[in-house]
């Protein structure tokens, strides 16, 4: 019966065997490459079969009468015969096909493969059903293909660009490059047309693949994305250079935003009667960090040099006189009283010179050997201290998760009744402090709101960073509002 039906109208069959395989191609999930292979080899071999049974030639072209009814049928028949012959060749590419460890090279030689297998597929039904002469239609396509090739030049240079590049994999999606021409960003698209980078100014640059290759390109991002700033330094030659390297070394020690290992560098860069100019190297951990490590370093460099009496140099292109520069002899240091101190620190702003002025008088020199426990966690400070020299480090859970430098104050949680401090403070480096006591400092907070919403902040902030340094339990982490909230219930400001 099954016979009858396959060879007793071979035709009928073919086309309705090739038809079904189309649709079940279809609606099988892309999801599933060995069940759509499994389906076209099987649809295949059933058209085979017909074919062999019946006589039919699908790779020799046999003339057709144009009054034959049967011609269309076999002009459909043996054109589905080779689709699903190369949907056969095409589901065993897309399956075997795999380079290891490469999927964007495995996709680029699968696509390149399947639009061959596509072209010898068309080539053959021109031939083998229509009786088209490839010879003379090749010719034919080559002058064809030179006028395409010249109109399409630019687009085409684009394509050839996108496959070497896609091939040689100079960067994938998601690394941040820099171009030799100064653009610079992320990657976020890359197609055969054209590469896609998001800058630093949030704008999406569309750069065409021919423009891209002849371009020199840095992959930031790699091997990882740490990256090397440098900055530098013009001191007053007023200490000794050994002495000036080590205040600018204390200064990258204490900085937070940059990358602890490998280690900071500074380096002497040349000595002259004007100034001694110091290299700074360092490094953060992605590019979208620099500007925020560099202004942090530049704060912390100018706060170590006025806590150790260094006179910053003018620039190399100023005008002066010999006399006028400071020596070891002539130059005066910096002031670094508590006053001084008092004054730099922006949450003391509001207070009036008076104010200031008592409250700088409170204050007591206490000094820490290096390694000294400051305050433990868990423990309260009964007293508001000032970072006078020397660097502290924050730890929690025995790991660092920030450090305290020259201006820095911290104690505060102390005045707090209840709060308590979250990180172990512990001095890296020989420290000194100004602390000002309690009974001085309380009543400020009742009388100067600003200065509560200042030390709110400052808390909030600080305890935020150590809390995505994952220091922190979220509910150590208050917010500002709500650490407001405790001051001024109990000093009821």
């Amino acid at each position: 019966m099954i016979y009858d039906v396959l060879f007793g109208k071979p035709l009928i069959s073919l086309v309705t065997v090739g038809l079904a395989g189309i649709v079940v191609w279809f609606f099988l999930s892309r999801q599933r490459p060995t069940t759509r292979l499994v389906m076209q080899i099987l649809f295949f071999g059933l058209m085979t079969l017909i074919i062999v049974g019946s006589g039919i030639e699908p790779y020799r072209f046999q003339g057709y009468q144009s009054e034959d009814p049967q011609a269309l049928l076999v002009i459909l028949a043996k054109s589905l015969w080779w689709v699903h012959l190369a949907w056969a060749v095409i589901g065993f590419i897309r399956l075997y096909l795999v380079l290891e460890g490469s999927p964007r090279e495995a996709r680029l030689l699968q696509d390149l493969v399947v639009g061959v297998v596509y072209i010898g597929m068309a080539l053959s039904i021109l031939a083998f059903v229509f009786g088209v002469p490839i010879g003379t239609l090749v010719a034919t396509s080559g002058v064809v293909a030179i006028i395409l090739g010249l109109a399409l030049q630019s687009t085409l240079a684009d394509v050839f660009s996108g496959i070497a590049l896609t091939l040689g994999r100079p960067y994938v999606i998601g690394d941040w490059i820099l171009l030799s021409d100064g653009t610079e960003g992320r990657v976020v698209e890359s197609n055969w047309r054209a590469t896609h980078i998001l800058t630093g100014a949030n704008n999406i640059v569309v750069l065409p693949n021919s423009f891209l290759a002849k371009l020199g390109v840095t992959n930031v991002s790699r091997p990882d994305e740490t990256h090397l700033l440098v900055l530098t330094i013009r001191v007053a030659p007023t200490r000794m250079p050994a002495s000036i390297r080590h205040v600018m070394v204390s200064a990258l020690a204490s900085c937070n935003s940059i990358v602890r290992e490998p280690p900071p560098v500074v380096a002497m860069k040349g000595l002259d009667a004007t100034a001694l100019e110091v290299e700074l190297q360092f490094k953060v951990t992605s590019p979208s960090q620099r500007a925020t490590a560099r202004n942090e370093v530049l704060d912390l460099v100018y706060r170590h040099c006025k806590s150790a009496g260094l006179l910053l140099a003018l620039p190399a292109s100023a005008t002066i006189l010999t006399a006028d520069l400071p020596t070891e002899e002539t130059a005066q240091p910096p002031s670094v009283t508590p006053l001084a101190l008092i004054e730099a620190i922006p949450i003391f702003a509001t207070l009036t010179s008076g104010e200031k002025q008592t409250l700088a008088e409170t204050t007591a020199i206490r000094e820490f050997r290096k390694g000294d426990v400051i305050v433990r966690e868990g423990e309260m400070l009964p007293s508001l201290m000032m970072v006078r020299a020397g660097i502290i480090a924050a730890r929690h859970g025995g790991e660092e998760r920030g450090r305290f430098a020259p201006g820095d104050f911290f104690g505060e949680t102390g005045l707090l009744a209840g709060m308590q401090e979250v990180c172990t403070l512990e001095a890296v480096t020989p420290v000194t402090v100004y602390e000002i006591d309690q009974e001085a400092f309380a009543p400020l907070l009742t009388e100067r709101p600003a200065l509560a919403e200042e030390i709110a902040e400052d808390l909030a902030n600080r305890a935020e960073r150590f809390r995505n340094g994952g220091a922190l339990p979220p509910e150590q982490a208050r917010n500002a509002h709500a650490i407001l909230k405790t001051i001024r219930t109990i000093f009821r400001a």
